[in-house]
Order: C-alpha cells, then sequence, then structure tokens
C-alpha cells in the first residue's frame, strides 16, 4: 500500500515549437495535421457539449468490443501496446535456449506456463488444494489474523499493510496501513439504496454463492449471505472516498505498539509476523508505522473479533479463489469474470489468452519486458525530445506563477521553487530492475505468481533500513498512462503513452500542445492540487501557504467541486466532485498551461490557420480528441461510483468552460448549455 495519491489515469508530456516545427502536408497519423475531423458532429453547438461537438461522429459508429469495457484514444493505445509486447514474447519462443537470457527466459517459461490452458484443465484445484485445506482448517482468530497477513497467499484483510515513503521524511521508506476488507469498488455498493447499485449487490451475492458451490463448499447460499453481512459491516465503518485521498486525516505516525491501543481486538502479533517486516529499528529503537483511516481500525477490530471463524474461513476462501482465479481452471476463471468483467464493467468475453498472458509478464516482469519494449519501439532520439517538451512545459508554468493574481508573494516563493524542483522521467527507467532472485518454474503457474508476489515484498522489505531508491519507477514502460509522485516531487511518462494521439512529431504544434502538453501539465499540476500542494519542494508534507491563500485557494476548488457535482454521466448519477477534486484541478490547469505554452512558443508571430481553424481551435479540437472514449453503462456507472478520476465527457466539458479563451475560440454563447458567466469561471494555476 503506497501513498501514491496521484497515480493518474492520463497523463503525458508537451511541446515546444523549437522542437515541434515541421512541415505537416500529411504524415500525422489522424487527419491531415493530427485531428480527425471526421469525428466531429457539427451539429452539436460547442458550448451545448464540446466533447460530443468534436468526438459525436466517432461516438455514433464506434463500436466498443466485447472483451474490453471502453472503446477510444486510451484504448486504441492500450491494444497497440498489448500487441506489441506479444510480438515480443512470441518472438521469445523462437529464440533458441543458448541465446537467452536469465530474463528473457523467466519471461517465455511463466508466459508459457499461463497460455497452457489444458495443463491448468488437467491439474483442478490440485496446485491450490494446501491452500484451501490451510484456510478451511483455521480454528482461532489468531489464525485468521495470520491468514490475513499472508504475503503468500494475498487474500483479502481487514487491513492493508505495505511499504511506502514517509511523507513526512521522504528519504526513508515507512510502513503503511489502511483499512480494507470489501469485495466490491466502494463502501457505497453495500449501502446505497439506488436501483442499480442494489442490482450489482444482488449479483454479488449471487456470485459469493456460485463461487462456493463451483469450490465444493456445503450450504453455499446461506454462507454467502453471511459473507455480505460482514462486508457490508466492514463497509459501514469504513472512510468514504473524500476522507480517505484527504493526506491531513491520512497521515496518522505511531509506535507499532500503538496498533494494540487503537484496535485492542485485533491479534496483531500473528498478523504482523507475517509480514517478516524488522519491527525493530537497527538502533534498537521501535519501529514507527503510518495509520491511514485511523478512527475505523477500532471498528474494524471489533467486527472481526464479533464474527465467527467460520464466516472468516469462508471469507478468506472465496477471495482467495478470486485472486487465483485467472491461473485456476477456465469455470473458475469465467465465474469471477461474470461479476468483476460483466457486472462491473458491462464486458461480455475475456480478454484472449495471449494478450492476459502478456499483462501477466507486465504485472510480475514488467522491467523485464519493458527493457524489450524500448528497445524495440522507444527510440533514443524519441527520449531526447521528450525531455525539452517537459522541460518547456515546467518552464511555461513558472511564468503563469509569476502572474497569479490571487497569490501572494510568500506562497508565491515557495510554488516557484516546487516548480523548479521537479524531476522529470520520461521513457524508461535509468536503472532496470533485477530479476535474479526470482524463481520461475516452468509448469507451475500457482507457484510461479507466489513466487512473484513474496519476491516484490522481500525486497521492498530487505531495503526497509535503506534510503529512498529515487531512480525507482512505479510504472513499466510500456504503460498507457503517467503519475506525479508527491514525494519525490516527480512527474513520471513511460513510452507508451509518448505517440499518437497523444505525442505526434508530424502533427501541428496545437495539436501537440492540446494532446500531450495538456497531459504534461496534468501531472505538473497534481504538485498543486489539493493534495499535492501539501507537499514542499523537497516533497516533505508541511505546509508552506499562508493562511489567506490557501483560504483563496479552497474557495475555487469548492466551486470547482459544486461545478462536477452538477455533471450527470447518466440520469440520477451525478459526478462526486470531492473524490474527483484532485483529478480535476489538475485537468483544468493542465489545459491552462497547455494553451499558455502554446501561447509562449509562437514567439509573438500569429498562429497560423490550418483548414480555416485557428492555433487556439485546433489545441481544443486536439484535448477534446485524446478523450475520445465510449463505455459500457455498467463501466460508466462503477466508474463514476468509484473512481477518483471524472469519466472522459466531463474532462472535456469541465476545464473547457473554464478557460476564456475557449469561449472565444467557438463564439460561445450565454444561451449555450455549459456557458458559464465570467465570474464563475474558476482559475487556479
Amino acid at each position: 500500500m503506497s501513498r501514491l495519491p496521484a497515480l493518474v489515469f492520463l497523463c503525458g508530456a508537451l511541446a515546444a515549437s523549437s522542437a515541434l516545427a515541421q512541415d505537416t502536408k500529411g504524415g500525422a497519423k489522424l487527419g491531415k495535421w493530427g485531428v480527425d475531423l471526421s469525428s466531429m458532429d457539427k451539429s452539436v453547438k460547442p458550448g451545448d457539449n464540446f466533447f460530443r461537438y468534436v468526438n459525436g461522429g466517432w461516438l455514433k459508429t464506434a463500436e466498443i468490443p466485447a472483451d474490453r469495457a471502453s472503446a477510444g484514444s486510451f484504448q486504441d493505445l492500450q491494444i497497440l501496446s498489448e500487441q506489441r509486447l506479444r510480438t515480443i514474447v512470441e518472438d521469445l519462443s523462437k529464440k533458441p535456449q543458448s541465446q537467452m537470457t536469465d530474463e528473457e527466459r523467466k519471461l517465455r517459461d511463466l508466459y508459457d506456463t499461463f497460455v497452457d490452458t489444458d495443463a491448468i484443465e488437467a491439474k483442478g484445484l490440485q496446485p491450490v488444494r494446501k491452500d484451501l485445506d490451510y484456510l478451511a482448517g483455521l480454528q482461532t482468530h489468531q489464525q485468521v489474523a495470520s491468514a490475513m497477513g499472508s504475503i503468500k497467499l494475498s487474500t483479502q484483510s481487514i487491513y492493508g499493510i505495505g511499504m511506502g515513503i514517509d511523507d513526512k521524511n521522504p528519504d526513508n521508506y515507512s510502513v503503511n496501513l489502511s483499512q480494507s476488507g470489501l469485495g466490491m469498488p466502494e463502501r457505497d455498493y453495500y449501502l446505497s439504496s439506488d436501483a442499480a447499485i442494489v442490482k450489482t449487490r444482488d449479483a454479488y451475492r449471487k456470485y459469493l454463492a456460485d463461487l462456493m458451490t463451483l469450490a465444493g463448499m456445503s450450504d453455499a447460499q446461506a454462507r454467502a449471505e453471511r459473507v455480505l453481512a460482514l462486508e457490508t459491516e466492514i463497509a459501514r465503518v469504513s472512510w468514504t472516498r473524500a476522507d480517505r485521498r484527504d493526506a491531513d486525516k491520512t497521515y496518522n505516525p505511531m509506535p507499532v505498539s500503538a496498533l494494540k491501543t487503537l484496535a485492542p481486538e485485533f491479534p496483531w502479533d500473528p498478523f504482523l509476523a507475517e509480514t517478516s517486516i524488522p519491527f525493530k529499528t537497527p538502533q534498537g529503537h521501535e519501529r514507527y508505522v503510518i495509520v491511514a483511516e485511523n478512527t475505523a481500525f477500532g471498528p474494524l477490530a471489533k467486527i472481526f473479533v464479533a464474527t465467527p471463524v467460520s464466516t472468516w474461513r469462508d471469507y478468506l476462501a472465496v477471495h482467495y479463489l478470486r485472486t487465483f482465479a485467472s491461473y485456476l481452471p477456465k469455470r473458475f476463471d469465467d465465474l469471477v469474470f461474470s461479476f468483476y468483467g460483466t457486472e462491473l464493467s458491462g464486458r461480455t468475453a475475456q480478454l484472449d489468452r495471449k494478450t492476459r498472458g502478456t499483462r501477466l509478464l507486465d504485472t510480475t516482469m514488467g522491467e523485464a519486458l519493458g527493457k524489450l519494449y524500448v528497445a524495440r519501439y522507444f527510440p533514443p532520439e524519441s527520449k531526447a525530445k521528450m525531455d525539452v517538451l517537459v522541460a518547456n512545459l515546467i518552464k511555461a508554468f513558472e511564468q503563469n506563477l509569476h502572474k497569479l493574481d490571487w497569490m501572494g508573494p510568500a506562497t508565491r516563493a515557495k510554488a516557484l521553487e516546487k516548480n523548479a524542483n521537479f524531476t522529470p522521467k520520461i521513457g524508461y527507467p535509468s536503472k532496470w530492475r533485477d530479476y535474479s532472485d526470482l524463481e520461475v518454474v516452468r509448469g507451475d503457474l500457482i507457484g510461479n505468481v507466489q513466487r512473484a508476489a513474496l519476491f516484490e515484498w522481500n525486497r521492498d522489505v530487505a531495503r526497509i533500513n535503506q534510503p529512498v531508491d529515487r531512480l525507482e519507477w512505479g510504472m513499466t514502460p510500456s504503460t498507457i498512462n503517467a503519475y506525479y509522485h508527491p514525494s519525490l516531487n516527480e512527474i513520471v511518462f513511460p513510452a507508451g503513452i509518448l505517440q499518437p494521439p497523444f505525442f505526434d512529431p508530424l502533427a501541428d504544434d496545437a495539436v501537440n500542445y492540446g494532446a500531450i502538453g495538456a497531459v504534461i501539465g496534468h501531472e505538473i499540476s497534481h504538485g498543486f492540487d489539493d493534495q499535492g500542494s501539501k507537499y514542499d519542494a523537497k516533497g516533505v508534507f508541511q505546509d508552506w501557504w499562508t493562511k489567506e491563500d490557501r483560504a483563496n485557494f479552497d474557495a475555487r476548488t469548492a466551486a470547482l467541486v459544486k461545478q462536477y457535482d452538477a455533471f450527470e454521466p447518466l440520469p440520477g448519477l451525478h459526478v462526486i466532485g470531492k473524490n474527483t477534486l484532485g483529478e480535476n484541478i489538475a485537468d483544468n490547469a493542465g489545459l491552462a498551461i497547455a494553451l499558455k505554452a502554446y501561447h509562449l512558443s509562437l514567439n509573438g508571430r500569429p498562429a497560423p490557420v490550418i483548414d480555416g481553424l485557428t492555433g487556439d481551435q485546433r489545441l481544443y479540437l486536439s484535448f477534446g480528441q485524446v478523450w475520445r472514449t465510449k463505455m459500457r453503462e455498467n463501466a460508466l456507472r462503477t466508474a463514476t461510483l468509484s473512481n477518483v478520476h471524472t469519466v472522459a465527457e466531463f474532462r472535456v466539458i469541465g476545464p473547457t468552460r473554464n478557460q476564456d479563451e475557449w469561449y472565444k475560440a467557438f463564439n460561445v454563447q450565454p444561451d449555450d448549455k455549459y456557458y458559464l458567466p465570467p465570474e464563475q469561471r474558476v482559475k487556479l494555476w
């Protein structure tokens, strides 16, 4: 459980005119100069729905594949990345054993074992029988706590534990604990009376019973009811998502022994013993742990001791089977998918086995696979260009900080210092992870997965007393995403996202600024969102604001929450502005800074007009195109209720309607649906 509050589902880099200026007569992947104008729906007024104005033509004809929850820009790149990784892995199978590195052999053996479904079917539950028998034999609450702490079993627990970085001492690793225990995405799935949520809850109840029946457990319906009732009690005492993302509330350091006072009913000793974490420092002092949702820990412990061991056995068994379903016979895999794939996201088919095999490699040996990906698909000149582009946007953000009318000089100086100390990471790590200690045994799929989990865990435990490794990455190179890490004050852009439609060297400058520029601006802005702004230039969690400036900032973010609360992705289902505030701030600021950087890149020259479109118009069209997305209704509902990001349509509408330049670019008028009077437009960074 790492404290990475701003690992965001979209991010990238920006462009400078010196790096991007070029002849755009053909060659761009989309359209003539980077935007697919045929995807537009010009019957929609830009001010009534800019997302549909840009993407409406595409939305009318786009089809979501049966094995996907959505279609669109992100999904297109995800599929491309998967195809590339699959090519890499399949090429390994053609390589003579004598010419393979140890890492390549491990990748090939793990992949081959995963796709050998005949062997998986023939073995049945035999590979997990020992684990299931162990869970079925638990007799005491102490034994249940021990099972919950098992890294090898990777089953569910009411408390999550993991290594992170100490927010107040970012040179040091920390042991972090959080609330956990739910099988559905969010507490509202257990507590809401909304008809659609009740339907999902009923499906979950059936799924639990069906999984128990499939595993040979008798009286499955009654046992499933008890597990659901248990999880409902856990949900009742769990913190809301809005509270869970508040760094002021979730940084609660205490000596490990204080856990027994915080939650005395829980058997901490057997739970912690399973982790192998040294709870004495090298100096012989008691180790501190950081507790997130501290007021939930006591109530969770009371639920733990009040629940019969028999119910905990069933709870652990079903969650264990869920964890390992992909590595078990198809009947288990399909049943777990029926809830988590179909009910929650609307997918009607699983991804093909080979694609899922590459995903397994990406999660277990991601940097070994990523090394091969980068060598084939991310040339050094691309990395060099992106280094320049990121530096460009940081410079644009700096210039904007000088001009903010709501921030005083003391806070401004600290903000400028933070902006100047960003560490960009582009494409791939400068130091690759060493997988020498990971044992991969051909034919032993469950064992391989468990050894991989232990490998990662033991790696974290072994370095707990060492300085934080600032060269480490939190994503693999082929990932279609990016992130900001507040404790390291770094912005990270994997190679996977640095391609069209986010960045296209053959596209118009304005297009690249509206796409990858807004993405990089988004990541920079996370350093100054409602939570990232609580960390200083060195990544230390401390207040560097004057009270007046923080009050000004909070007033603006409150207005943004109100704006987003009004958005309605489905009838009666509204965006939860407090849950998505950090991402909404970053979306709004990222687009504003991208536009600023584009204007600076022109060096006082007027932007060229292409196909009758001004530079600003092309930039906004590109921004809308990046978020081109069509989602299944189930996935849309799940994302709205449980994701920290607003759904794609309103990630376009929300930021554009707050920018004066957008109104001018598209002649948006007061009678348009999403028109905001100038005094209501939120301007932050």
